[in-house]
C-alpha cells in the first residue's frame, strides 16, 4: 500500500529551521500503514530535509556551520550566471540533501527520543516550500 500527501510550509529565509516531525507523524497516521517506511522529499533546490535533535542551540548551530563551510559571497559560478545571490544556498542544500526516510512501526515513525525531522531553508529569502510525504508498507 502507498499513501502520499503534500504539505506546504512557510520559511523566513536563510538559516530558518522548521521542525516538521508532527507533519510526518500525521501523514503516517492518515496513511493507515502499520509497518513500512515514510519518505519526505523537499521540492526545490535551495532547502533541505534531515534528522537532528531539534533544540534551539542546534537549530542555530547548523545554519552557522553551513555558512562557515559554504559561505555567502564567495565567487560561485552560479552567481556569475544568474546574479541572484544564492549560489551558497544551492551548495548548502545539496550537501544536506533533499529527503529523509524513516521506518514505520506500529503505525508511527520510528525516531529516537532526541531525533526530529527538520526542513532547513538555505535560500536568501522567505519561501513557501512543498514537501511530499510518501508512506509505503502494510
Amino acid at each position: 500500500m502507498v499513501y502520499q500527501k503534500d504539505i506546504t510550509v512557510a520559511t523566513r529565509g536563510h538559516g530558518d529551521m522548521l521542525d516538521i516531525t508532527e507533519a510526518l507523524r500525521e501523514a503516517v497516521r492518515q496513511s493507515g500503514i502499520r509497518a513500512g517506511i515514510a519518505h519526505v522529499f523537499n521540492v526545490g533546490s535551495t532547502a533541505s530535509v534531515g534528522l537532528i535533535e531539534f533544540e534551539p542551540g542546534l537549530a542555530r548551530d547548523l545554519p552557522v556551520a553551513l555558512d562557515r563551510l559554504f559561505p555567502p559571497g564567495l565567487d560561485y559560478a552560479h552567481e556569475q550566471a544568474w546574479q541572484d545571490g544564492n549560489g551558497h544556498s544551492h551548495v548548502q542544500a545539496t550537501m544536506l540533501g533533499s529527503s529523509a526516510t524513516v521506518p514505520v512501526r506500529g503505525g508511527e515513525p520510528v525516531l529516537g527520543a532526541w531525533q526530529q525531522l527538520f526542513l532547513a531553508e538555505c535560500d536568501v529569502h522567505s519561501r513557501t516550500r512543498t514537501l511530499v510525504i510518501t508512506v509505503m508498507g502494510e
